[in-house]
């Protein structure tokens, strides 16, 4: 996932935050509704299209927090240049309904979270989003986006020695085709003259 910093550091921001290190608080629900969580998962997922495709990450750098921004849009294209060169197409998220694996959550350091899939086939796009509240607003923080099998695919079993080719059998001539009769001899179903 790409952070606008170490996860180590997001650790100490939300410890020095709580009254209690210690006590760590579990995730509660976001109060979003449908069409909030279609707009901040689209919208990130259009910018980081786009900038696959022209390989310009300068929108999708400007869309995020102030810590997202401390990524260059040149740290960015590295990032994401195996996507790039894989020629990644994500524009289907522009229309397609996501189906959520982790609903809209406040972590404990006050971050949105969420994760989920597009199915599609033969693949699917996955992708696990987090957000900070800048000015009122959820701005992306963190971003990981890879593609997948849209279902479970089964293993080929090793060949058995059964499955190895064994020789074709010889052919003989089909019992419905008779050679045909010399020419001085009359064929068996003319009658003698």
């Amino acid at each position: 996932m790409v952070f606008a910093s170490q996860p180590r550091e997001l650790n100490a921001q939300s410890q020095q935050k709580s009254a209690a290190p210690a006590a760590q608080a579990a995730p509660t629900p976001a109060q979003i509704d449908r069409n909030g969580v279609l707009i901040l998962i689209r919208s990130a997922l259009i910018a980081l299209d786009q900038g696959n495709k022209t390989g310009n990450y300068t929108v999708l750098r400007d869309l995020g927090a102030p810590g997202f921004q401390s990524n260059t849009a040149a740290r960015l294209a590295e990032i994401f240049m195996a996507q790039r060169r894989d020629n990644i197409d994500l524009s289907g998220v522009a229309v397609l309904d996501p189906q959520l694996t982790v609903l809209p959550q406040i972590e404990s350091n006050g971050m949105l979270r969420m994760a989920g899939f597009f199915p599609s086939v033969p693949t699917q796009v996955n992708f696990e989003l987090i957000f900070a509240p800048v000015n009122g607003q959820w701005r992306l923080f963190g971003i990981s986006v890879n593609i997948g099998q849209s279902a479970p695919v089964a293993p080929n079993p090793p060949p058995s020695a059964e499955t190895k080719s064994a020789p074709a059998p010889k052919q003989s001539p089909s019992p419905a085709s008779k050679p045909a009769p010399p020419a001085n001899k009359p064929a068996d179903n003319q009658q003698p003259k």
